[in-house]
């Protein structure tokens, strides 16, 4: 079990807020349990599937030059079949 880098006591504000002194990231999720225990843990948010214009780009190339034939020989994979 690890041990706590930071120990201190906070209050809740008049709009029901808690203040994390030196917090190392924006945003956390929260956990909150029947016991009055509540778990925060650091999450990095990322746009989901984000791609960008450059590989949109290069993929859409792709999708003409197979509508048009420009394509590579089939890759024989024939050595690694069981």
């Amino acid at each position: 079990m690890s041990s706590a880098v930071k120990v201190y006591d906070t209050k809740i504000d008049s709009k029901k807020r808690i203040t994390l002194r030196h917090a190392l990231y924006e945003y956390y999720h929260v956990e909150e349990f029947d016991d009055g225990k509540i778990i925060l843990e650091p999450r990095e948010l990322v746009p989901p599937f984000q791609i960008s214009d450059k590989s949109l780009a290069m993929m859409d190339q792709s999708m003409e030059n197979l509508k048009q034939r420009k394509v590579s020989p089939a890759i024989d994979l024939s050595d690694f079949e069981e």
